[in-house]
Order: C-alpha cells, then sequence, then structure tokens
C-alpha cells in the first residue's frame, strides 16, 4: 500500500542545512497498524509528512496506492489525499472560523457527499469522541484536549482508508487518551491502515509493529504482534 525507497529530506535556509531524513526505506501493508517512534527532532514528524503527501522528500521514491508520488505537484496530492487519507495533527490545524461541526463536516464536503449523510457522519463522530456537546463552539472555546479530539473526529468522520496520526494522545489525559487509542485499534481492525507517530510506549503498544528513527535514518523495527490483513 506504501513504500518508500531511499527517501531524504533537507530544509535549508541562509545560515543552516538540516537533514531530516537520510535514505529511509520502508513499506506498510493495507490493513497494518505501525507506530514510529524516536526522539524529538528525530525527522518522524516530517517521515509523516511524505507519507500523508503534505510534503515531498528531495531525493527517493514515495509510492502510494501503486503510483510514485514523489514529484507530484500539489493539485495530484490533494486529490489522493481527500479521497484516501484522515489526518490527525499534534497541534490540532482547526480552522478558527468554523465551529466544531463546521470543522468535522468540511472533509465531508470536499468528498462530494450529500447534506443529510454528512449531518449523520459528522454527529456520529463527534459522540464517538464525546465531544458532541460542543458542536457549536468554536476552537478557542475549548481546551486542548477538547481540539484534540475534535482532530481525531474529523481524521476519522470520512472513513478513510489509511489514517495518520502525529501524537494523537499527546494532548490528552490518561482516560481521554485511552478511548481514542481504542478508536483508531477498532478503525484498524475494521481494515483502516494506521501510521501513528508517538512518544508513548503504551499507545505504541496497540501497534503491529514499530520502527524506530534516530537522526533521520531508521535504525531498527520490532515486530509486536503478527500481522493478517483484514478481509
Amino acid at each position: 500500500m506504501l513504500k518508500t525507497n531511499g527517501l531524504s529530506k533537507t530544509y535549508r535556509n541562509a545560515e543552516v542545512e538540516t537533514q531530516a531524513l537520510q535514505n529511509v526505506s520502508l513499506e506498510v501493508k493495507e490493513g497494518e497498524f505501525v507506530a514510529i517512534m524516536g526522539p524529538s527532532g528525530c525527522g518522524k514528524t516530517t517521515l509523516l509528512n511524505i507519507m500523508g503527501l503534505l510534503d515531498n522528500p528531495n531525493k527517493g521514491e514515495y509510492f502510494f496506492l501503486g503510483q510514485e508520488t514523489s514529484k507530484f505537484n500539489e493539485k495530484k496530492r490533494a486529490q489522493l489525499r481527500k479521497k484516501n487519507i484522515g489526518y490527525i495533527f499534534q497541534n490540532f490545524n482547526l480552522i478558527d472560523e468554523l465551529n466544531v461541526y463546521e470543522n468535522v463536516e468540511l472533509p465531508l464536503i470536499y468528498m462530494g457527499i450529500k447534506g443529510r449523510e454528512r449531518k449523520r457522519k459528522v454527529l456520529s463522530a463527534l459522540e464517538k469522541m464525546h465531544i458532541l456537546h460542543r458542536k457549536y463552539h468554536f476552537p478557542q472555546q475549548l481546551s486542548g484536549g477538547q481540539q484534540q479530539r475534535v482532530a481525531v473526529a474529523r481524521a476519522v468522520v470520512g472513513s478513510p482508508m489509511f489514517i495518520l496520526a502525529d501524537e494523537p494522545t499527546g494532548n490528552l489525559d490518561s482516560a481521554h487518551g485511552e478511548e481514542v487509542m481504542r478508536t483508531l485499534n477498532d478503525l484498524n481492525k475494521e481494515g483502516t491502515t494506521i501510521l501513528m507517530v508517538t512518544h508513548s510506549q503504551r499507545d505504541a503498544s496497540y501497534a503491529n509493529r514499530i520502527i524506530r528513527l534516530f537522526d533521520g535514518q531508521i535504525i531498527n523495527e520490532n515486530i509486536l504482534q503478527s500481522f493478517t490483513k483484514k478481509t
């Protein structure tokens, strides 16, 4: 489903050159739940952004659903994203001018889903994340934990085949964090492929496999449980 060959990413400004990723090659099979771990600044989010078609590498190849995407322009990347990917951002990326309901509804509008079905899906996602009572509030009226639950609802509302999660429980207390992980685990059991960045060993324990990064390179992989493709 997802495959990289020799991905490298360098960020440059007038004074500094930063090598975020160096020759990263990995594969994520359809239906897998993969966790990426490593210290801050090791390239985890950069890798997630490339695999979520939010960024392009400087070198290497990235195959998404059989298409080599590393040189795709933004229009082509956006078309693939909206049809296939749900993204849980570490910093939420909610739109301040939209209320909770509208933030979660937005990806469904992009997907062309009709109004009655959009409403059903949005209300279901908000209820699942225990944030339905805040549906008419705006992001600035919510706590960090509440914003995170809205971000998760937005990512899962369209039932994407692939979910990218960047520290999905980082702003939540243990109880709500456990709810988010159970939601992701249930989606994975139903066949959704999940790639998650986390510092939490507890959260990583839900995965089939842990990939560890250090200084932009994969240093090892641990298989936690055998993977069988969901049918």
